[in-house]
């Protein structure tokens, strides 16, 4: 049985005498309130877990700032899941030494998925001095308690618990957006893919009760947020040994029952989780997206079952044509890694085979990255970087010819679409199914949803015209 351990709102009280000791410290009340940059790398539960902080933050007086120089504290939330990932942090980490040297009082901390390996945090601890605080997924609910540390004389403050994972509930939050918001309803896996760092850094599964995710979500809803997202490494297996008995297709019913105008996405998915019982619920529901991420990683049996997936490219293949059965108008997107260890041409084949039965809006894919501490990272690895790099050309150009082809029929077709980002005198406006429309308008609009004419299309972005605003 998984070790992991709910937060008593007992604990979460006791960070308050930290909270007030860093208030004091940084003279809150009597000064300008001292600035933090926060630099979030990663998926989009670190940026969840950065707005928490951010939240923690605010408790503790801080205002926040962009620019490094400006601050008192930068705080980088960190990504483990590809070495390119680790690398920025390292590298923008070390360009702070100067800065460091110029400000003393500056605090440097590291948090987050990279710090929770072990090999990671023996760099940081012979090779980054300067850096004073570092902690990892387990404890972020105790910022203050490490802020105040770390700034009232320990000369480093490590604080990396090896344990299963955590619940606390009850953290402040500092959203980064208006009109769209992350909520996170379960953290961790249990999944154990062989190429993956996750569950070794997040934890085994644990999961919100659906009262505390159904609370958030109203309360959201109240506050005028119109495109909410559900947020776990595989939210389809939300509720599976809780005794809450409440699985992912319930909650997104209770959600979907809120009172309110907004739009109801959900990541990631693992397909050996996905049911029919899930496609029912979002065929019945009337603000759950349409669109599905489920990611397939390969379309070789042998290479999945070297990846530990646990499917094959078949039960794959049925479940897609059992989702458009089920919900009419469903699209998918995908995540793809290309060069696993061991992978042939013709496994690669297999997989382009299946990037065109599918056709999936869109793809993300990557280029193996080995992980230290996973089993893929340990496996023979006869491929050559420059195939590896060929082939993935060869799966993008597929996917942009596909996406292409599929953009092209929408011309003419009219949708109902949030209008997200201003760019000059354009306005990305994000269809319920995630394409990107482009159309013109002014940046008063962000945040307004729309009925948009779609009247051009590209590899992976339309433009298109507003016809009306719908609120």
């Amino acid at each position: 049985m998984a070790n992991v351990r709910t937060i008593p709102p007992e604990e979460l009280a006791g960070q308050e005498p930290y909270i007030q000791q860093v208030r004091a410290f940084y003279g809150i009340g009597d000064r300008p309130a001292p600035l933090a940059c926060v630099r979030t790398y990663g998926c989009q539960q670190n940026v969840s877990d950065s707005e928490h902080m951010k939240g923690l933050l605010a408790r503790m007086g801080f205002g926040f700032t962009d620019i490094a120089e400006e601050a008192d504290l930068i705080l980088f939330n960190t990504c483990a899941v590809r070495e390119h990932a680790q690398d920025r942090v390292f590298g923008n980490v070390g360009a702070l030494k100067t800065l460091k040297r110029r400000k003393p009082g500056l605090l440097i901390a590291l948090c987050g998925c990279m710090v929770q390996q072990e090999t990671v945090t023996r760099r940081i601890r012979d090779s980054y001095p300067f850096v004073g605080l570092v902690f990892g997924t387990h404890v972020l609910h105790r910022l203050p308690e490490l802020m105040a540390r770390a700034l009232m004389g320990e000369k480093r403050v490590i604080e990396i618990p090896q344990e299963d994972g955590v619940v606390a509930e009850g953290l402040p939050v500092r959203r980064d957006g208006t009109f769209k918001a992350f909520l996170p309803i379960m953290y961790g896996c249990n999944n154990f893919c062989t190429y993956c760092i996750v569950p070794y850094v997040r934890g085994r599964e644990r999961s919100r009760t659906p009262e505390a995710v159904t609370a958030e979500a109203e309360e959201l809803v109240k506050q005028g947020y119109k495109d909410i997202t559900l947020l776990g490494q595989n939210v389809n297996s939300y509720g599976k040994g809780e005794a809450h008995g409440v699985g992912f297709p319930e909650l997104l019913r209770r959600i979907d029952a809120i009172p309110g105008d907004f739009l109801i996405r959900f990541m990631t998915s693992h397909p050996k989780d996905a049911t029919p019982e899930l496609f029912e619920a979002i065929a019945a529901s009337s603000k759950v997206s349409r669109h599905f991420h489920l990611p397939f990683q390969s379309g070789s049996n042998r290479v999945l079952r070297a990846m530990n997936r646990g499917y094959t490219r078949e039960q794959y293949l049925d479940l897609i044509r059992t989702a458009r059965q089920i919900v009419p108008g469903i699209v998918f997107t995908s995540d793809v890694i290309v060069g696993f260890p061991g992978e042939t041409r013709e496994d690669f084949e297999q997989t382009l085979d299946l990037v065109r039965q599918v056709g999936f809006v869109s793809l993300y894919t990557f280029i193996f990255s080995p992980r230290e501490g996973t089993p893929a990272a340990k496996m023979p690895d006869p491929i050559p970087a420059e195939e590896k790099s060929r082939w993935f050309r060869e799966l993008t150009a597929l996917q942009e010819e596909l996406s292409a082809s599929r953009l092209a029929g929408l011309v003419g077709s009219v949708h109902t679409a949030l209008l997200e980002r201003a760019d000059g005198e354009e306005l990305e406006a994000r269809l319920p199914e995630n394409s990107i429309v482009r159309v013109r308008g002014e940046a008063a609009l962000v945040g307004r949803r729309a009925e948009i004419v779609v009247t051009e299309a590209r590899s992976y972005v339309m433009f298109g015209d507003i016809r009306r605003l719908l609120d």
